[in-house]
């Protein structure tokens, strides 16, 4: 059996490290064929060390003579800058691409592997929720496989497997509440940074783990859902899930529903990504019924955490929608990070984002960039005006 050939775009974050750990599992089955991060030079030496990659790409250009210094007399190309990270995905080389970049920085790179004939195992969620339509086109167009990483979508993803003459009635994706399931806004409007990356079931990197805490994340698993599954809005709906065993649902047209279920460990949909259609036998914890007394529901609370209601607005408006609702959502996580914006206050400018932006139907993807900066643009001003 051939290696399966990889490259590992975000290499040095929570995916990208958990994915590393999937392949040390399977040293027979996987080959790393190109590793990249956007600043952390360290950690990526030493990925490069271990795994031998074709191509290193550190995004950061300050960190270059470091990383190809440090990786010197090895058969490594060391490439910097965000133009080497979308050509690196070119080489002949990969079967597969995992990319877990953060944010919308993934919607390029993404593009260009589909473009190359690569499939895609994808964990940068952004890259649907910012061009969603014209990535499935472009998936259609060139016969790749477009394989969900998020845990949610992982799991509708293998409900649906042997379903595709059964017409899906609706999808269910949990979510666990994050840390302040269940408060109010009172409580809300003096929490810290420091309490919202206190997640109670994953472990993650610390824009992802805001955006759980503020219910974004799930509203951009909505919006990812729509196009990986051709979903009308009213299909998709979520539901707290507080001990994130069952991972999400899929109910048919007869009623019947399917879950998958599991531990909360990412490895899980990283393998089935990096393996399907075959699923490997490894070594994780298994998950004991005996030990999970009750699996409780809730719905979740929209108008206290009003970015799911904004995310689900965006998805039914359309166009530019939520390619603004991302960007603004971009800026303001990243002020949240450095306390220059309280934690309701970020969908306060979020939604005042959307109302200074003008919606456009008709897009390219040079329109969805250029709807991008401006979004970025009017919500780093709004958080400038609020701090004066």
């Amino acid at each position: 059996m051939n290696k399966k050939r990889i490259a590992i775009l975000g290499s040095t974050g929570s995916i990208g490290t958990q994915a590393l750990d999937v392949v040390r599992a399977f040293p027979d089955r996987f080959n790393v064929t190109v590793l990249t991060a956007s600043n952390n030079a360290e950690q990526l030496i030493q990925q490069a060390l271990e795994f031998k990659p074709k191509i290193v790409v550190i995004v950061n250009e300050s960190h270059y003579l470091y990383v190809k210094t440090s990786l010197q007399g090895l058969p490594i190309e060391v490439f910097c800058g965000s133009e080497a990270l979308e050509a690196a995905v070119e080489l002949e080389e990969i079967d597969v691409v995992l990319n877990a970049v953060v944010g919308s920085a993934g919607l390029h790179p993404t593009v260009n592997a589909i473009r190359h004939g690569k499939d895609i195992a994808l964990a940068n969620k952004e890259t649907l929720v910012v061009a969603g339509e014209l990535v499935i086109d472009l998936v259609k167009k060139y016969g790749v496989k477009l394989l969900p990483v998020d845990s949610e979508h992982s799991a509708i993803f293998q409900c649906l497997t042997g379903e595709e003459l059964n017409p899906i009635e609706k999808i269910y994706l949990t979510a666990s509440g994050g840390p302040f399931r269940g408060k109010d806004r009172s409580f809300l409007e003096n929490v810290t940074c420091e309490q919202a990356l206190k997640h109670p079931n994953w472990s993650m990197g610390a824009k992802i783990t805001i955006d759980s805490a503020s219910l974004m994340n799930k509203g951009l698993e909505v919006i990812e859902a729509k196009w990986l599954f051709d979903l009308e809005t009213d299909k998709i709906d979520v539901i707290v899930h507080p001990q994130s065993i069952i991972h999400s649902i899929v109910q048919f047209q007869d009623g019947s529903m399917k879950a998958q279920m599991g531990l909360p460990d990412m490895k899980l949909p990283i393998q089935y990504a990096l393996t399907y259609p075959v699923r490997f036998s490894n070594s994780f914890p298994r998950f004991d019924f005996m030990n999970h007394g009750s699996l409780t529901f809730e719905k979740p609370d929209l108008d206290t955490f009003r970015n799911l209601k904004m995310a689900y607005q965006a998805l039914r408006e359309g166009g530019n929608r939520a390619c603004v609702l991302n960007a603004a959502n971009e800026v303001v996580v990243d002020a949240f990070l450095k306390n220059e914006i309280s934690f309701l206050g970020m969908s306060d400018v979020i939604e005042e984002t959307l109302c200074q932006v003008k919606n456009s139907t008709t897009l390219h993807i040079d329109d969805y960039i250029a709807y991008d900066s401006e979004s970025r643009i009017v919500a780093r001003d709004l958080i400038l005006k609020s701090k004066k």
